[in-house]
């Protein structure tokens, strides 16, 4: 272990990066998959261990469906980041649909604009 590091610090660096996947499981699978791309996106898993605890902090201030939610709108914007999940939760994003449905087309209408029926027949 290394010596400048606080006591409390250097137990995190024991664990493996399964027990945080782990532990991320029980907020929800999304909440899993995010720590796991965190952990994998780092030269050294223990890297990414400080945001992936403050993730499953955010757990005691926001309840486990928001964070499983900011979660998986994190994953699919490809923000896995500590910071990222947070804004999405200070924000109230996560109770935003994920992928809004998309806005239908204006129906132009023009002197110019031809129908289905003129090109059929």
């Amino acid at each position: 272990m290394e010596s400048h590091r606080p006591q409390s610090h250097e137990v995190h660096l024991e664990w493996p990066p399964s027990r945080l996947i782990e532990w991320a499981g029980k907020t929800g699978p999304q909440t899993a998959a995010l720590l796991e791309a965190i952990l994998s996106g780092k030269p050294h898993p223990c890297e990414g261990y400080r945001g992936c605890l403050g993730i499953l902090r955010l757990g005691d201030k926001y309840s486990p469906e928001r964070v499983e939610r900011a979660s998986a709108r994190a994953i699919a914007h490809q923000a896995c980041h500590y910071m990222s999940v947070k804004k999405i939760l200070e924000r109230g994003l996560d109770r935003e649909p994920l992928f809004p449905p998309e806005a239908a087309a204006p129906t132009a209408s023009h002197d110019n604009l031809r129908g289905a029926d003129y090109f059929s027949g």
